[in-house]
């Protein structure tokens, strides 16, 4: 509060800050207050953080932005600064930094037991004649700074070229995988009488928006197995 109204009193006034900001800010401090702590002597702890507020926010960016209050407290003292861990906790909110914590294992297909499953059509032999005969689709994902992104994707065996593609949030079958399929319709043209498209057997891949259009464009369905890097090798 004191750094915002140095930083405005000239243009503002003192006064005229307090008393617009303080019903509204919850804390802020009236003008009396104000001045009575621009003559009040700095405690060791406020001259103390003056120091180490910048160093921690030096020492975040340094190592990528990743430290939490473990690590950036091991540093700080390997360096040689006596401080705990909670008050490196409180330094590193005053430098309004933080560390990236790690996220649960992400699953990608998810089994569905009861589900009907179309036959193995590939049985691991990917290969094709000609374009739009066989297709692999399958789903991966990529850790952002706000979570995890989910990539579906569908390539052409006989191109190994990616025909259709989707990005989300979510694994929901008619939001991220059918959007992948459509693209990869749509860039084939619209029909696949023919074609074999080939996926796991994820629920995703198996819910019955997705098996639907997947005959509706003429194609067939075949699955291999659940999250088996040797059966969706080639995707």
């Amino acid at each position: 509060m004191i750094r915002f109204i140095d930083e405005y009193r000239d243009r503002f006034g003192v006064e005229l800050i307090c008393r617009v900001l303080r019903p509204a800010v919850r804390g802020f401090v009236t003008a009396r207050g104000y001045r009575a702590a621009k003559t009040r002597v700095p405690s060791a702890r406020a001259l103390r953080d003056e120091l180490l507020v910048p160093e921690v926010a030096r020492l975040h960016a340094e190592n990528y932005g990743v430290y939490g209050r473990r690590k950036m407290h091991a540093l700080l003292r390997r360096q040689g600064w006596d401080i705990g861990r909670d008050q490196t906790e409180r330094l590193m909110r005053l430098a309004e930094v933080r560390g990236v914590r790690r996220s649960k294992k992400v699953f990608t297909t998810k089994p569905d037991p009861a589900q009907a499953k179309p036959k193995d059509l590939v049985q691991r032999r990917f290969t094709a004649p000609g374009p739009r005969r066989l297709w692999v689709a399958d789903v991966t994902y990529v850790a952002t700074w706000s979570g995890f992104a989910y990539v579906a994707f569908v390539t052409d065996v006989y191109s190994r070229r990616i025909v259709g593609w989707n990005v989300a949030a979510t694994l929901k079958a008619d939001i991220l995988p059918l959007q992948a399929l459509n693209m990869a319709a749509w860039t084939a043209g619209g029909k696949l009488d023919g074609l074999v498209h080939h996926a796991d057997h994820g629920s995703n891949y198996l819910a019955v928006v997705y098996t639907d259009r997947i005959v509706e464009l003429g194609a067939e369905p075949s699955t291999g197995t659940v999250g088996d890097s040797y059966d969706n090798a080639l995707a």
